[in-house]
């Protein structure tokens, strides 16, 4: 059973940093694609970023690019996602996603359908 569990959100100022986290205890990520995504009140949920644990391949979302980085650590078995010059309409509870791929996929998937498994989200919140 894949129990995400994401970390660091919180309340910051238009500009500042954000990192979030997401692992499950015991469980390599490494035939699994790992994504971010993101819901606004009174929004859809939207995809933010995405890699491909086995082929290090990433994708992002064009309101993200340059500014959002996800990243692991293969040591923690945690996937990260690095936000910085966060601004206000990056309010949103972020909520990290996988599923699974077989070996050779070097593929990534910035549908929200692809995703077979969901944590409970994280609170980010970008305010002055």
């Amino acid at each position: 059973q894949v129990q995400l569990v994401e970390s660091g959100g919180g309340l910051v100022h238009p500009g500042d940093s954000l990192r979030l986290s997401c692992a499950d205890s015991g469980r390599t990520f490494s035939s699994f694609v790992m994504g971010w995504f993101r819901q606004a009140p009174g929004k859809e949920r939207e995809f933010v970023a995405a890699f491909n644990w086995r082929a290090a391949n990433t994708l992002y979302a064009d309101s993200v690019k340059g500014r959002f980085t996800i990243s692991r650590d293969n040591a923690e078995n945690t996937v990260y996602l690095q936000m910085n010059s966060l601004n206000p309409e990056d309010t949103a509870i972020y909520y990290c996603a996988a599923y699974r791929v077989l070996y050779g996929n070097i593929g990534v998937s910035g549908r929200r359908s692809a995703y077979d498994y969901w944590g409970q989200g994280t609170q980010v919140t970008v305010s002055s």
